[in-house]
């Protein structure tokens, strides 16, 4: 907890569509804006021929990079690829979703001329790791763990 010696408390919301960052200081929360002075960051994350794009960046490009821009991960975490939820989410997804080992739904892209498979989870880490260093931004130091 903060006030303990350990540094600042900062807590994650991880959204389906929007995720957000907060701190406990001055005995109060405060929610992080991003770099676009935005207080929630959209749970984006696009793969192009030169970079990994995540949050806002990834969402403003979606239109010249659909199916390379993943959103809604969060919709397949626990869940496997046969789960009529899933097989009726993917045909709104522009970005393609495959069976994986033991059933699981593996999102493929093209990331840097390759094709890649990522877990739901993966690209959940990606925009959590994002939240993260918005909030390292803001305290001014680096935050080693997260609970």
């Amino acid at each position: 907890m903060a006030g303990k010696g350990e540094g600042p408390a900062i807590g994650i919301d991880l959204g389906t569509t929007y995720s957000c960052v907060g701190v406990w200081q001055h005995d109060r929360v405060e929610i992080i804006a991003n770099d676009q002075g935005n207080r929630t960051t959209p749970s984006y994350v696009a793969f192009t021929d030169t970079e990994r794009l995540i949050g806002d960046a990834a969402k403003n490009q979606v239109a010249m990079n659909p199916t390379n821009t993943v959103f809604d991960a969060k919709r397949l975490i626990g869940r496997r690829f046969s789960d009529p939820s899933v097989q009726a989410d993917m045909r709104l997804w522009p970005f393609k979703v495959i069976p994986g080992p033991g059933d699981k739904p593996m999102i493929v892209v093209k990331y840097k001329g390759e094709e890649k498979q990522f877990s739901a989870e993966e690209i959940s880490s990606m925009v959590l790791i994002k939240m993260r260093e918005i909030a390292e931004a803001f305290l001014g130091i680096s935050i080693k763990t997260l609970l």
